[in-house]
């Protein structure tokens, strides 16, 4: 059975064009004699759509679409799989189902709905759907499937959240392939971890799988694609591209009619990436990743032109460096604001970095703008010595200059603050925190490094100064982001494993990390939920992010 995994770019609540895509699909998959072709989780209305499912008139829509589709399917001659909330006629549970659609000749054939909601990290189905407690597969050309929606394959005996195997149920039908249509998102170790997954329930199963991811970002969250095909050995046979769209044709490999019955494997480990300072693969991923994340942001909203501050440092460097890739150099303007604390090199360092792009660029002091707000507050201030007071001033005149550029030429300002910075509330709000999508807010320092020397693998973009010289904010003399911050390297370790894995001091302690330091760090951390709340969406890319997957009160008493 010839079988296309349709890997495409959706956008929530366009209708219009999810639909287009889907039905260019099917008339390809018509022209190479394919049989079934198949979409991904909620590929009608786009993932993840939240409160739009509380909306009747957006349920109808994805009926409507469903209808469309599957009349396609009758045109073309072509079955389909795709995915759509559909609606729980019972009185009792949630309103909706997460379903997967089975059309062919021009209806319905067959639903299936999704048993195991995922409600951790970014995800929080529960608030909307109901779980499936009724399982049983599709027929199409005489070939039996189980069909089966994203984490319905994750759960097993041996994970301690263990509720049941929707495979287990589906196996008793004897069916000769999965699939499996998802809404995976991307963080750089994820694409190890469901490969393992995958190649598990194939080979428990001793049954061909199909897996079809979504691609292309959703405001924080980026889909990364890598859809494929695995024989009943777990061997990939056929994957799709990362990053962007793809439409892959494969022969189903199949078992003899009848299926063969379970039995219990051992788990399948996947390959390590190291959290922090992994480089290789892992920095090639978020590079990648990031470009997307900020092309489809805009692209989606019709947004054009982006505005950044560049102050001569890594954050600034890296971030110019990602949007000109991203939306083209034309498309992006850097904005130099110097004042009487900074130094020559930083600017002399970002025109050298606008000359290596080719990118024209503005120049814009703040000093009289900073001295205005100084004069202004002088009789308030007196005899009061200049201290983050004064810093954030300066932020904050910087901040102002980008909006009132942004709002006159209408260009989307980028925030460029790391992940160390925001995890310790290393910015000011209003200032160097504004913005309107936070492009490198889930990386660490050091992994900005790392992106630095990757941008400059080919050739040197961003001088190399502003890679070797000390971190500055710039806003009295001699600034060192180390006269208030541990060393990065340091810094970032302790946060990884607060954040990532969410160790509290005592576990810390035993790693070796001074107690002095812990409680200082861990206390910036949580005495900066406020700041975090008035962030930008960050793009995310590690397993935790700030944002919609890490979710803590602004007003608390913190566990020490």
């Amino acid at each position: 059975m010839r079988i296309a995994l349709a890997q495409l770019n959706y956008v929530i609540g366009d209708f219009e064009k999810n639909v287009f895509k889907i039905k260019q699909a099917i008339a390809r998959a018509k022209k190479e004699n394919v049989d079934l072709v198949v979409f991904s989780e909620l590929a009608v209305c786009g993932y993840p759509p939240l409160d739009f499912l509380e909306v009747s008139n957006f349920i109808k829509q994805c009926e409507n679409a469903i209808d469309e589709i599957a009349a396609e399917s009758r045109t073309c001659g072509i079955a389909a799989i795709v995915g759509a909330p559909s609606v729980n006629p019972k009185l009792e549970g949630k309103n909706l189902f997460n379903s997967s659609y089975f059309l062919a000749d021009g209806k319905i054939k067959s639903i299936a709905h999704k048993a195991l909601l995922p409600n951790y990290d970014v995800f929080d189905e529960y608030r909307y759907f109901e779980p499936n407690r009724s399982f049983h597969c599709i027929e199409l050309n005489g070939v039996k499937m189980a069909m089966t929606i994203c984490e319905d394959l994750w759960n097993v005996e041996d994970d301690p959240m263990y509720v049941f195997c929707p495979m287990d149920k589906l196996i008793q039908e004897k069916p000769q392939l999965i699939i499996n249509i998802a809404a995976s998102p991307f963080d750089y170790a994820h694409a190890e971890q469901r490969k393992a997954i995958l190649k598990r329930n194939a080979r428990e199963y001793k049954l061909p799988l199909v897996y079809v991811n979504h691609v292309g970002a959703q405001t924080e969250l980026i889909f990364d694609g890598g859809s494929l095909a695995m024989n009943a050995e777990g061997e990939i046979i056929n994957e799709c591209k990362y990053f962007e769209e793809d439409f892959q044709i494969i022969e189903a490999p199949l078992p003899p009619k009848g299926g063969i019955t379970a039995s219990r494997t051992p788990p399948i480990e996947a390959p390590f990436l190291p959290p922090l300072g992994g480089g290789g693969a892992k920095i090639h991923r978020i590079h990648n990743a990031l470009i997307l994340g900020i092309k489809d942001y805009f692209s989606k909203q019709n947004f054009t032109k982006a505005i950044l501050g560049l102050s001569g440092g890594i954050d600034s460097a890296v971030v110019l460096c990602l949007a000109a890739e991203a939306l083209g150099k034309d498309n992006v303007l850097p904005v130099l604001m110097p004042s009487s604390f900074s130094s020559k090199g930083s600017v002399d360092d970002s025109v050298s970095m606008c000359e290596n792009l080719g990118i024209n660029y503005k120049t814009i002091s703040i000093e009289n703008v900073f001295n205005g707000f100084l004069d202004s507050l002088k009789p308030h201030f007196e005899n009061l010595s200049f201290n983050t007071t004064e810093e954030n001033i300066q932020a904050r005149s910087r901040g102002v200059l980008l909006m009132a550029l942004s709002n006159k030429f209408g260009y989307i300002l980028l925030n460029t603050s790391n992940k160390s910075e925001m995890a310790v509330g290393y910015g000011t709000l209003y200032g160097d925190m504004c913005g309107g999508l936070s492009v490198i807010g889930d990386v660490y320092k050091t992994e900005v490094y790392e992106l630095a020397h990757y941008i400059n693998s080919e050739r040197e973009i961003i001088p190399t100064n502003i890679i070797n010289k000390p971190p500055s904010a710039e806003l009295h003399h001699d600034q060192k982001d180390s006269d208030s911050l541990p060393d990065y390297h340091l810094l970032d370790k302790l946060l990884y494993e607060y954040i990532e894995h969410r160790k509290g001091p005592a576990k810390l302690a035993a790693m070796g990390f001074d107690e002095v330091l812990i409680k200082r760090v861990l206390r910036l951390v949580n005495t900066s939920e406020y700041k975090r709340f008035q962030a930008p969406p960050i793009l995310r890319v590690s397993p935790k992010a700030f944002g919609m997957g890490r979710r803590l009160p602004i007003v608390g008493k913190y566990l020490s």
